[in-house]
């Protein structure tokens, strides 16, 4: 049975209620915020309603402004929400399709394609992306959509290809689809004046480089004075658009309907203009995002607001080298400074209050109620004074979540982009844990291991590389450039001293202690992406490369597994990702029986070359389980899923073939039948055979899982890690009902 310190887990609960409702109570943990958040979009009912996207497929949802959020999956990256602006519990997302909520965000359906003409979905890429294949399919790709201001049952979209689009119209919320008219482009902005006639809309669209003006099938275009990298419209009481675009040559602004546009200043000189964005009802008053500004002899960043159309603007957010004095972040700027997160890369404004805006960055989300006054931080709160907690919005790439052996309150995240957390009071709360890593390998903390018999000794393997083994971060950057390395501390991971000597710089992904090592002359083993296998037998103060009998050229050396018996593994991680076999690209398995000494291949299940994680049963050494990746071929991607062998690898089954993009495999520490997985499809699997047959776990629905690891304190319990979801834990019995998704033909792990 796993105890808290009541008081502060009951306030907890409290301020993040919108959270509790998933089967086995599954609650995300960590500091929260930590990546990119987008398209922050407020209800035009209730100002306290708010959704907001991330590019690692996660979206959020809040109904008290801000003080919590609720994450929601939609299978894929959503690239715009709209509020119904007649019902206030409808809204719609646009992810892997369009999707439309009627209950306040909680349950989605798919709206297009319609559910009835789906014919499978196809997810062979690198990231599983999913593309959803229907006949019929008359939109073809949507680019943007509205909801008629007077109507809900009338939807307009943009959509086709970028050489046939056009502006399509549904009179019954979705079930039929016609064509109006032809339009120039797929353009990703659409507004409807609210003061045109209801039988003859007027219908503002743009893309980067034009304004169409569409009245029935009449079309008009207009050049935008710039290349735009954003653009916001609103109507003023008579009806007159405001526009107001950035650009590289700055902001510029309309207020006759883009006829004719004046370029609008900000103060200071050499400012750079990011996102932008006005109120729907009230165009006169703006916000814009900007980088560079050069005034008092220093460089700032921040957001500008105007209130007469851009004839002007103030600095409402305004920072350099500290943080600003009206500027109340939560742990990002404390520990790395005003200028991580950058400026706004997106922004909204109330449409029915002016001074409640967003600015979305790659960090954070900032919030102003007071016309940017002041700015708050709705991601993360303080807990006494120990440390951070979420409040929702969690954007980062966790590896794992690591225990102290001598204290299990104390608790670790390995993170992507925010390197090392801590938490000293069972998870309740978490602070930046890195103090010592050199500057060059902060980025990313990968794995840490604990000296079972010394208190405070442990290491971590650290990187300026991120999100390895993804193929994005190996595709146009040599992995020989790579910076990371080892790191040792003898206080509980609060500081940390570089401890690589003998190691080429590389990015270190995984570090494995032999426990039947002498305590006074640890062995240790690290997999360097890009290097190979490095080995120390002085606990870590020197290295040696240990690759005879590897034979890829700068090996992808990802993961190491150490069996009962003392046979060392490696998981050479594939390097291609064009579907092929049976080339220099694909990965590999590896074992050693001699300390790393010598390597000798193990055979992969046919077909397959993207060996992602192996685990090993503690009584039968012999029997192995493979993590395998897809090949981008097929529908649903060649050679992906969990194999098993019985004999060292000398032969394979597949045992999991359904889901085919398994991040890694798990092996609970109290019962070897009993196995845990996860991976880019939205699900994560136990099996209570040995690896026979698997169930998945109800509650977990992340797009981008990673490793589910059993909690110590609470064997009904497990943590996942994910690719842009931080760490979720909860229940493995909690009840088998669909989450977010409404839509039977996809719903996660058929």
């Amino acid at each position: 049975m796993k105890f808290r310190f009541l008081p502060a887990i009951l306030l907890a609960l409290c301020l993040t209620s919108t959270a509790a409702d998933r089967p086995g109570d599954f609650r995300v943990i960590g500091p929260g915020g930590g990546g990119a958040m987008f398209h922050p979009t407020i209800s035009p009912h209730d100002t306290d309603t708010v959704l907001i996207a991330c590019d690692m497929t996660g979206s959020y949802i809040t109904h008290d402004g801000g003080k919590s959020w609720r994450m929601f999956n939609l299978r894929g990256v959503v690239d715009f929400f709209v509020f119904d602006p007649m019902d206030a519990k409808t809204m719609y997302a646009h992810a892997t399709g369009l999707w439309r909520s009627t209950d306040d965000g909680e349950h989605w359906e798919l709206v297009y394609p319609n559910p009835s003409s789906i014919k499978g979905v196809k997810m062979n890429s690198d990231h599983a992306d999913e593309d959803i294949l229907a006949d019929p399919d008359p939109l073809g790709s949507i680019a943007s959509m509205a909801v008629d201001p007077a109507n809900s049952k009338i939807l307009y979209v943009v959509g086709g290809s970028s050489e046939s689009a056009a502006l399509f119209v549904s009179m019954d919320t979705g079930k039929t689809w016609q064509k109006q008219v032809g339009v120039p482009n797929l353009a990703r902005h659409i507004w409807v004046d609210p003061h045109s006639p209801a039988d003859s809309r007027t219908i503002f669209l743009a893309n980067a480089h034009d304004l169409t003006i569409v009245k029935a099938t009449e079309v008009k275009t207009r050049p935008l004075p710039a290349t735009a990298s954003d653009i916001s419209l609103g109507f003023n009481a008579a009806g007159q658009p405001t526009i107001y675009i950035t650009s590289e040559k700055g902001a510029f602004a309309s207020t006759d309907g883009g006829t004719s546009w004046r370029k609008s200043e900000l103060p200071g000189e050499g400012s750079k203009v990011r996102a932008i964005a006005t109120s729907l009802r009230h165009p006169e008053i703006a916000y814009v995002s900007y980088e560079n500004l050069a005034q008092d002899g220093k460089t700032w960043i921040g957001v500008a607001k105007t209130t007469n159309s851009g004839a002007n603007w103030q600095l409402v957010w305004k920072e350099s080298d500290s943080a600003a004095s009206n500027i109340h972040d939560a742990w990002i700027t404390e520990r790395f400074g005003p200028g991580w997160g950058e400026n706004p890369l997106a922004m909204t404004v109330a449409e029915q209050d002016p001074n409640l805006a967003y600015g979305t960055d790659l960090g954070r989300t900032m919030r102003t109620t007071d016309g940017g006054a002041t700015w708050a931080a709705p991601y993360s709160r303080k807990v006494n004074d120990a440390g951070w907690t979420t409040l929702g919005l969690d954007v980062t790439n966790s590896y794992g979540i690591h225990f102290d052996p001598f204290d299990p309150k104390r608790q670790f995240i390995t993170y992507t982009d925010i390197g090392l957390f801590r938490s000293e009071d069972d998870g309740v709360s978490w602070t930046s844990s890195t103090a010592g890593v050199p500057r060059d390998w902060l980025n990313t903390t990968y794995w840490i291991v604990f000296d079972p018999k010394v208190r405070g000794r442990m290491w971590s393997v650290n990187s300026y590389t991120h999100d390895l083994p993804r193929p994005k971060m190996w595709r146009h950057n040599s992995v020989l450039n790579y910076k990371g390395g080892v790191c040792r501390s003898e206080d509980g991971g609060k500081n940390w001293t570089q401890s690589n000597t003998g190691m080429d710089e590389t990015g270190a992904t995984h570090i494995l202690l032999d426990s039947t090592s002498p305590v006074d002359a640890r062995v240790l083993y690290v997999a360097g992406f890009g290097r190979g296998v490095y080995k120390s037998s002085d606990g870590g103060r020197t290295w040696s490369l240990k690759n005879q009998g590897i034979t890829q050229k700068d090996p992808f050396a990802w993961r190491l597994a150490l069996s009962s018996n003392g046979t060392l593994y490696v998981v050479i991680a594939r390097r291609s990702e064009n579907g092929s076999i049976g080339n220099e690209g694909d990965g590999a398995l590896y074992r050693s029986t001699d300390g790393a000494e010598h390597w000798q291949p193990v055979t992969l299940p046919e077909g397959t070359n993207g060996p992602n994680g192996l685990a090993i049963d503690p009584d039968s050494p012999g029997r192995l389980y493979l993590a395998a990746w897809a090949r981008a071929s097929g529908m649903h991607g060649d050679g992906g899923g969990i194999f098993l062998s019985e004999n060292s690898g000398k032969t394979w089954k597949q045992v999991l073939e359904k889901d085919r993009h398994i991040y890694d495999i798990t092996i609970d520490p109290n019962d070897p039948k009993i196995l845990y997985a996860a991976g880019f499809e939205s699900s994560a699997w136990r099996s209570a055979d040995r690896g026979l047959h698997w169930t998945r776990i109800p509650g977990f629905n992340f797009k981008w899982g990673q490793r589910v690891i059993p909690d110590p304190q609470d064997r009904n319990k497990v943590y996942i890690t994910t690719f842009g979801g931080s760490v979720w834990h909860g229940s493995l019995y909690g009840e088998k009902r669909s989450v977010d998704i409404a839509t039977p033909a996809l719903e996660p792990g058929q």
